[in-house]
């Protein structure tokens, strides 16, 4: 991934999380999975867990203990109600944010040589 892409996945990474988490209760690893099968590139566990932690303090996700089958238990992630609804409101957001920036993108590649 492109250092400027880094920096995108940073800002979307609460967002992207949320979106995942709203198909189902997941741990750390399987979100990593499925960001990656999504086109996100390999998220760090250095990245994923301080967002993760942010979103449980804010009562945006929950996280429970299951125990491991044969090994160590794991933390699994659940969106909340509240989460929810802040997926609605930053989805319909970010539909703007990016319909703005893709306009913008257009004309400028438009001025192009």
């Amino acid at each position: 991934m492109a250092s400027g892409e880094t920096g995108w996945l940073r800002g979307v990474l609460p967002l992207a999380l949320a979106a995942v988490l709203a198909d189902g209760d997941r741990h750390g690893y399987a979100l990593v999975q499925e960001l990656t099968a999504r086109g996100f590139g390999t998220v760090r566990g250095g990245a994923l867990y301080p967002v993760l932690g942010r979103l449980e303090t804010e009562g945006v996700v929950e996280a429970r203990w299951e125990p491991g089958d044969g090994g160590p238990g794991r933390k699994v992630y659940r969106l909340t109600d509240a989460g929810r609804a802040r997926l609605r409101e930053e989805a319909a957001s970010w539909k703007q944010f990016s319909d703005a920036m893709d306009q913008l993108l257009a004309h400028g590649m438009e001025e192009l040589p």
